[in-house]
Parts: structure tokens; C-alpha cells; sequence
């Protein structure tokens, strides 16, 4: 029998027969987010899997599974999730819902000391909440156990074809979120014919190879590095790049991956071989501080800069893809760049660069994302609750406890004291 640590998820001190009581909450930040962390079907595959767990559900008409979806499956929805001991959500908790002394899942967007976060960070350490940041769920080679990045590349790949038609009046395909999961976004993708472009999408982690499903779901040519770049083509094209080949050493060595994560200012970026030759750029690579712009201001200002759409599912805003001067919405997800003012315009412009930068893409995909994250929470993390954290799951990602940053997250205390 499977019995749940309660008290300090971390402890040795069993209660015996305890039911632990998970809430999934309503999320309450807007605009609303209609993913949730488990689906209904999870949620009754982790009831029937753990006979000390009970899961209820906080009433919601925001989210893509409805009241009744959990109902259906024998869930059960409350108006009040107080009563429960560790409480599950997407999006950072206004501080006027926060309940006192509970264990919080969720994205608190503090780790990186977000300006506009503090007075929530501080709040979560006076009502004494344990907080674990969805974000920080890693394993002991600090590679994250749960996120939402392959749907923000499935979403992001989508739009990014949706921008070129607009851009082009070339074809005009439905928003995102008013599909229903991604077999239906491949479906319309598949209905459009796009001229000869070469489309450049970096990255190989979650975001760029879920970009790249999309590329495939298209049957878009695959072509290499040379054949992008020394190549004309009678059909669309896509190539994908990673660090190393849009960087290189400044003094011409030769080295790993490794060596440029650990040593990113000994690089200079080449992305401009690329910039020649690309119509469509899809922003699928992770930026770390200190590594070089994939292409700067005076870059966009060339006349052989040829990209004329991005897509920036990366979205660091006046950083490395200097075409991205603010974040986008799923509302508004367009806007244009005009590389010789470097001010924003109309993104049909003819001297525009079309830029789509939503900053929560997955919400555009809520059953999918859903789902996929679902799955991997109930796989990496639920199991923690049950066999005293042996894998250190939950230890690395608990931020606060007892009113007081954890050991691993001290690093914020200047950021909480406003300093």
C-alpha cells in the first residue's frame, strides 16, 4: 500500500492511512489560461493507481476540459480547494487567492528575479507556502522533468505560416486556438501552397523539434546546411541549426557543445550566412546570458538581410533576434519591424519584417499541452509524494519553506528584499 508523506512532502514521518488531498485550482490570471496540470483522464488514471490519493478539482468555466469532463470521469469538483494538501496550477496565483500554509505547484516566473513578480515571491513567504516551480522540476543533471515547450514549437512553426500568407497575401489560415489539437493544425497546413521558400528553424530541444513535427506533418523538404545555404529550389525547404552553426569560436578552434554553453562569450555568431538565404525564420534555440545575438540591429540593416517573416517562439524581447522589440498576443499576434528606423509598423509594410512573438503559445493548443505536460507530471513527480522523494524531484524544486527561501533558491533574497 502506497502511503503519501503529508506534513513536509520531504519527511520520514508517515501518517497512517492518510488520504492525501491534491486540488487542481482555477487559474485566475489573465487572460485566462485554459490549460490545467492534469487531465481528466489522468486525474482517474492516478486515483486508480494510488488508493491514498484523492484528487478534487476547483469549478472552472475557463478551462478546455469542462466542469463536466472531470465529472464524467468520477472527479470531483468543488467550489473549495482549501482542504487539500498540495494544490496544482499553470500560471502564477494572484496573492489575494493564495491560502496560507498549502504546497503550491505552479509557474511562478520569479527565478529569473522578474520585476513584476517580487511582490508575489514576497507574498508566498509570508503566508508561509511552500512553492515549487514548475520550471525548477529537474533531475540530478538539472534537465527539466515537465514544460509546455514542444506545444509553444508546434504553436509557434503554425503561426509562422499563418504570418507569412498574411504578410504575402498569399493564403489565410485560422488562428491556433481556434483549432482543436495539432493534427488539426497539421490539417490546415496542409491545405496552403507556399512558394519556393526556404524556411530556417534553430534549435533542437523541445520547442525546435516541436517546430519541426509541424515541418514534417507538411512534408516539407529537409535539406542540409550546405544545400540551404549554396542551393536554389523549385519547392519549399526547411533546414534545422543548433549553436554550433550559427557560432563560432573567435579564434577559429574547433570545439563541443559543452564548450560553448560553459564558454559563450569566447563566440561570435555566422547566422548571417543564413540570413542571406532565409525567407522564414522560425525562433526555436534557447538563449543563455553571455552567448552572442543571433543577428543585431545593424545586422537587419543590410541589404543581403533577407528574412522578411519570424517567427520568435523564444521571445527575449530586445535580445538575440533583434527584430523582436516587444512580446505579441494571441489576440494580436502581429506586429512589423522596419530594420532601418528600428521602430515597429504595419507588418505588411514592404519594408517590414512580419514578427510573431505570443510569449504563452501553448495556450493556443490547451487539450494537447494539457495532456503532454499531464503525463509527464504524473510520471516524474506524483510518484515523489509516495516514495519519500528518492530521486530528490521535489527537493531540487522547492523554493520556499518555512517563510524562508530554501538553501538552492537564496540567491533571490536580494530580489525579495527589493534590492
Amino acid at each position: 500500500m502506497f502511503v503519501p508523506l503529508i506534513h513536509n512532502i520531504l519527511d520520514t514521518n508517515f501518517i497512517p492511512n492518510y488520504i492525501m488531498k491534491i486540488g487542481i485550482i482555477k487559474e485566475r490570471k489573465n487572460p485566462p489560461d485554459r490549460r490545467v496540470v492534469l487531465s481528466p483522464k489522468e486525474c482517474k488514471r492516478l486515483l486508480k493507481k494510488y488508493e491514498n490519493l484523492s484528487i478534487k478539482v476547483e469549478s472552472s468555466d475557463n478551462r478546455f476540459f469542462t466542469n463536466e469532463d472531470y465529472k464524467i470521469e468520477g472527479i470531483e469538483v468543488v467550489d473549495n480547494v482549501s482542504d487539500c494538501d498540495v494544490l496544482l496550477g499553470v500560471k502564477e496565483v494572484p496573492i489575494e487567492y493564495l491560502i496560507p500554509n498549502k504546497k503550491y505547484f505552479f509557474f511562478s516566473h520569479t527565478i529569473k528575479k522578474q520585476p513584476y513578480n517580487r511582490k508575489l515571491l514576497q507574498a508566498i513567504l509570508a503566508k508561509n507556502i511552500e512553492l515549487y516551480d514548475h520550471e525548477v522540476i529537474v533531475n540530478e543533471k538539472g534537465q527539466r522533468l515537465v514544460a509546455f515547450g514542444r506545444y509553444a514549437g508546434i504553436v509557434g512553426a503554425y503561426n509562422g505560416f499563418r504570418t507569412y500568407g498574411l504578410k504575402f497575401n498569399l493564403f489565410k489560415l485560422p488562428k491556433a486556438e481556434e483549432l482543436h489539437d495539432q493534427l488539426m493544425l497539421i490539417h490546415e497546413l496542409q491545405k496552403i501552397k507556399l512558394p519556393a521558400i526556404k524556411v530556417l528553424l534553430t534549435g533542437k530541444g523541445r520547442v525546435g523539434n516541436g517546430a519541426k513535427e509541424m515541418l514534417k506533418g507538411m512534408v516539407m523538404k529537409k535539406v542540409t546546411i550546405n544545400e540551404f545555404l549554396t542551393k536554389t529550389f523549385e519547392e519549399p525547404v526547411y533546414v534545422q541549426i543548433d549553436v554550433l552553426d550559427y557560432n563560432s569560436r573567435k579564434d577559429g578552434q574547433l570545439k563541443d557543445q559543452n564548450d560553448f554553453f560553459i564558454n559563450p562569450t569566447e563566440y561570435k555568431s555566422n547566422f548571417l550566412r543564413f540570413a542571406k538565404v532565409a525567407d522564414l525564420f522560425i525562433a526555436g534555440h534557447f538563449y543563455g546570458d553571455g552567448a552572442p545575438y543571433l543577428f543585431t540591429r545593424d545586422d537587419a540593416k543590410s541589404k543581403e538581410f533577407h528574412i522578411k517573416v519570424v517567427a520568435d517562439i523564444s521571445c527575449d524581447i530586445d535580445g538575440p533576434v533583434a527584430s523582436t522589440i516587444r512580446s505579441s498576443t494571441i489576440a494580436d499576434p502581429i506586429y512589423g519591424y522596419n530594420p532601418l528606423t528600428e521602430q515597429e509598423v504595419d507588418f505588411k509594410d514592404k519594408n517590414a519584417i512580419a514578427v510573431m512573438a505570443v510569449d504563452n503559445l501553448p495556450c493556443e493548443l490547451p487539450k494537447d499541452a494539457s495532456e503532454g505536460f499531464g503525463e509527464s507530471f504524473s510520471k516524474n513527480v506524483i510518484p515523489a509524494f509516495f516514495n519519500n522523494d528518492e530521486n530528490g524531484v521535489l527537493l531540487r524544486a522547492r523554493m520556499t519553506q518555512n517563510g524562508k527561501l530554501t538553501e538552492r533558491f537564496s540567491y533571490l533574497q536580494n530580489y525579495v528584499d527589493g534590492k
